[in-house]
């Protein structure tokens, strides 16, 4: 490929030198997902003492045995379906309906990769651009990365509107990528001017040179950076849920946490659908699948290569020697791995990891999937191990990049992994759930059921909109009214456009 597949990991962009179907070509055994696990690897984002106030809500107690809406995950796609829901039923249109909602989580609440990730909200400049572009038009490629900047922006303004930025640790200190050569500067330059001719508003974007990199940040590397976010995800998850709880009285919430859903199956009633948990059924008449890396577990048809591939990453907190500087507030990328300093005065800075050092920030660093071997930690569903190879990669990274700011053998302060989903395309599936994804082919054999899933590791400026996309078409089911495709929605996310992608 033109510019190496920007494949992303947590919400960042890698930098890979082969394409992922060639590095599916190794991969034999292509299994069904599994539940979550019940022991995961403890997460920065989750396991702050504090961090997760809703960890455990509505675990125990009676289970809500009936709703409209049955949504299956608790992270960013499911949260935020309904926040929406919420937020649609506050018109006046809608005034005289009342929709009763329940969110479903297999173990603590958010604790999947919105939990698990990077923290990164970094749609892209320009990044892929002449790749979309190829593959499917000037409307489409501009549409594309038009869509990561409208998450972001909407995620942002949800947080400034009710003061939230400090609750959250928003940051908008932009994002720097590191330039490996000047093949690679060639490439993303032509990008850059690909998406300028087009008319895409690619924003600030500034290329810096290697001595300017060096003498401020301490790498030798060229860089480009342009706008983006840093931000605690979960615990803006968090306060969208509560939003969604008080927004209207139109709609009624429920969360259960560590309630594994365990089937879908139809019923001959008022209600169309039993999810079946661990705790009991509930009856509902609309699914939504926020599962993301683990929805063929639920939905077979989305297992292998043509569906949602489970694959885990891996993420270190490294404490840095030195103090840093404003310059820094960046999130970064690039060399395959991606990274941030957390605030020093973030909403954590009560709570102290070691005793030493605290002005020097705690980095997030995650990538380096290539050392998990030939299959890159694809079909892996299991989040309660850590690669030792890949954890040794990432401890080195930051000491061989910046060898003035941190020291060699330094310590993580914690170390864990996440399972996200990736797709052939790199596109997310939003819409009815459909009996084969090639096609788009559906015979109503899931009516009623529903996905946003696949995000291929840069889930955090998509999610969001994936969700109201797909809440549109639930609430467009509820009145009985047609769904018209919103013009800022990409045409091939669509679940029943999966033809027009190959």
């Amino acid at each position: 490929m033109s510019l190496a597949l920007l494949i992303t990991l947590f919400g960042l962009r890698i930098s890979l030198a082969t394409p992922l179907t060639s590095l599916q070509e190794n991969i034999i055994y292509e299994p069904t997902a599994s539940l979550p696990v019940a022991n995961a690897t403890k997460s920065f984002w989750i396991n702050t003492p504090g961090a997760n106030i809703l960890a455990n809500e509505g675990s125990s107690g009676p289970l809500t045995e009936d709703a409209d809406v049955c949504i299956i995950g608790s992270g960013m796609t499911g949260v935020s379906a309904a926040y929406h829901l919420a937020k649609a039923l506050e018109g006046s249109e809608t005034s005289s309906l009342h929709v009763k909602a329940v969110v479903l989580e297999a173990r603590e609440f958010c604790s999947g990769a919105t939990g698990r990730n990077g923290g990164h909200l970094t749609p892209y400049s320009f990044f892929n651009y002449r790749e979309y572009e190829r593959k499917h038009g000037t409307a489409e490629a501009l549409k594309s990365l038009q869509f990561e900047n409208r998450t972001a922006m909407a995620m942002v303004s949800i947080t400034q509107e009710h003061n939230l930025a400090d609750v959250v640790d928003l940051v908008a200190g932009g994002h720097l990528t590191l330039i490996s050569s000047e093949e690679e500067y060639k490439s993303l330059n032509a990008e850059y001017l690909a998406a300028r001719r087009a008319g895409l508003n690619v924003g600030d974007v500034e290329w810096l040179s290697e001595e300017h990199v060096n003498s401020t940040y301490g790498a030798s590397y060229s860089a480009v950076k342009f706008p983006a976010f840093n931000f605690w995800p979960l615990k803006f998850v968090t306060q969208l849920y509560l939003l969604a709880k008080s927004s209207s009285p139109h709609f009624s919430l429920a969360l259960h946490t560590h309630t594994p859903v365990t089937s879908v199956t139809p019923l001959s009633s008022s209600r169309t659908w039993r999810v079946n948990t661990a705790r009991g059924p509930v009856k509902c008449s609309y699914v939504l699948h926020a599962t993301n890396g683990y929805a063929s577990h639920l939905l077979p048809q989305f297992h292998g290569k043509p569906g949602i591939i489970p694959t885990r990453g891996q993420i270190v907190a490294i404490r840095a020697d030195t103090a840093i500087n404003d310059s820094w507030r960046a999130s970064w990328g690039g060399l395959d791995h991606y990274w941030f300093p957390r605030p020093v005065n973030g909403s954590d800075s009560d709570v102290k990891l070691e005793t030493e050092n605290q002005d020097h920030p705690l980095i997030l660093l995650g990538g380096g999937r290539q050392i998990g071997g030939p299959s890159f930690e694809q079909f892996e569903t299991d989040d309660s191990v850590l690669n030792i190879a890949l954890g040794e990669e990432l401890r080195a990274f930051l000491p061989e990049t910046f060898p003035r700011m941190f020291k060699s053998g330094t310590n993580s302060e914690m170390e864990w992994t996440g399972i996200m989903g990736y797709t052939m395309m790199t596109d997310p599936f939003v819409g009815p759930v459909v009996e084969d994804l090639q096609s788009g082919v559906n015979t109503g054999l899931y009516d009623g059921q529903y996905i946003a899933a696949g995000y291929s590791g840069h889930g955090m400026p998509r999610a969001f909109s994936c969700a109201e996309a797909v809440t549109s078409m639930i609430l467009a089911a509820i009145l009985d009214k047609p769904w018209s495709k919103p013009e800022w929605l990409p045409t091939r996310y669509l679940t029943t456009s999966r033809s027009e992608r190959n």
